[in-house]
């Protein structure tokens, strides 16, 4: 395979967050780092994942407000930095969460809603494209 352009990039991880339905959540507080797979929903420029509030994952995401997530395979891996904030989706949101997901957290005692807004996003399949990995800085998108 040859590398990637930019472009290319952009286009395969905007694919990747409107069909992928699981990714990786890493979180930490002051000692242990915490990573758990979550479904999400990508609305064209956030992400919104549901986790139990009293979790270690729903207490760093409250506290911290940051997290990174990791979509796809180790050779073709999209990574997103991002701020996060608790939030309570109308019923519209929730409903296409609920149907992309598979499980509707609403059902669920204790679960909390948080968006992810990105501010990095990085993605590469082999070495080949490890220099240019960096798609979106300061929540921006990369001129391409």
């Amino acid at each position: 395979m040859t590398a990637r352009s930019t472009d290319q990039r952009r286009r395969d991880t905007l694919a990747r967050l409107e069909h992928d339905v699981d990714l990786w959540m890493a979180t930490a507080d002051a000692g242990t780092p915490y990573l758990v797979p979550l479904s999400f929903r990508w609305d064209g420029s956030t992400l919104l994942v549901a986790t139990p509030a009293s979790s270690p994952t729903g207490r760093n995401l409250a506290r911290t407000g940051k997290a990174r997530l990791a979509l796809g395979a180790t050779r073709d891996v999209v990574l997103v930095e991002g701020d996060v904030a608790v939030v309570d989706p109308d019923d519209g949101e929730a409903d296409a969460f609920a149907t992309r997901a598979g499980f509707d957290p609403r059902d669920s005692r204790g679960y909390l809603y948080f968006r992810v807004t990105p501010r990095r996003v990085q993605a590469w399949r082999e070495v080949d494209e490890l220099a240019g990995r960096e798609l979106m800085r300061d929540g921006t998108w990369v001129d391409t």
